[in-house]
C-alpha cells in the first residue's frame, strides 16, 4: 500500500474516532439533562450572544462538552451528571448582557453573573451542593472563593478554554448577531 493512502486512512480513522466520541458525549448531555435541554428558558439562551456571535445555549452546550472531555481525558474522577447539569447552567442569567437597557451589567457581568444564574437555577431546578458549587464559582477568581469540587474545576477550566476559542473567533457560533449582520449585509 502506498504510503499517502495508508496517510490518508489513519486520518480517517482518527475522524471517525473523534466523531464517535462527541456524539458519545452528546448522547451523555441529553441523557443526563433532558429536562434542561427541554426547558422553555435554556432554550431561550438561543437569543442571547455570550462571546462574538456564539449565543449562550451554544456556549454552555460547548463547556458541557468540554468538561466531559477533560474529564475522561485526564481521566478525573467526578459525578459526570453533575458535571454536565451544573456546565449547562453556569450562564442561566436569562438576559442579553450586550443590551443597552443592562449597561449595568455589561460593566460588572463577569461578577455578578454566577450569582444570577445560581438564583435562576435554582428557582428551576432541584440543585445539588455541586452543581451550586459550579454555578457559582466559575468565574474564580473574579468570584474571589475558589471551587471546592473537581466538578466545578473541571467546568471552570472548560469555560476558560471555551470562552478563550469563542472571543478569538475559533469558535463561531450561529447567534443573532451572526444573523443580524447577514440580514443587513443582503439589504
Amino acid at each position: 500500500m502506498q504510503r499517502s493512502n495508508l496517510h490518508d486512512i489513519k486520518r480517517a480513522e482518527k475522524w471517525k474516532q473523534a466523531y464517535l466520541r462527541q456524539k458519545e458525549l452528546r448522547y451523555k448531555i441529553r441523557q443526563d439533562a433532558a429536562d434542561i435541554l427541554k426547558s422553555p428558558n435554556f432554550n431561550m439562551t438561543k437569543e442571547h450572544i455570550q462571546h462574538g456571535n456564539m449565543t449562550v445555549n451554544d456556549h454552555c452546550m460547548s463547556v458541557a462538552l468540554c468538561s466531559l472531555a477533560i474529564s475522561r481525558k485526564l481521566p478525573i474522577k467526578c459525578s459526570e451528571r453533575e458535571l454536565v447539569r451544573g456546565a449547562l447552567l453556569h450562564d442561566y442569567f436569562l438576559y442579553d448582557w450586550h443590551d443597552s437597557e443592562h449597561s449595568y451589567f455589561m460593566r460588572l457581568h463577569g461578577i455578578h453573573h454566577p450569582g444570577i444564574a445560581l438564583r435562576n437555577a435554582g428557582e428551576e431546578y432541584e440543585l445539588t451542593d455541586r452543581e451550586k458549587d459550579i454555578i457559582k464559582k466559575h468565574m474564580w477568581p473574579l468570584t474571589v472563593v475558589p471551587p471546592m469540587c473537581r466538578e466545578a474545576w473541571i467546568v471552570t477550566t472548560a469555560d476558560k478554554w471555551c470562552s478563550l476559542l469563542e472571543t478569538i473567533h475559533l469558535h463561531k457560533g450561529h447567534g443573532k448577531r451572526k444573523m443580524e449582520n447577514q440580514k443587513l449585509s443582503e439589504e
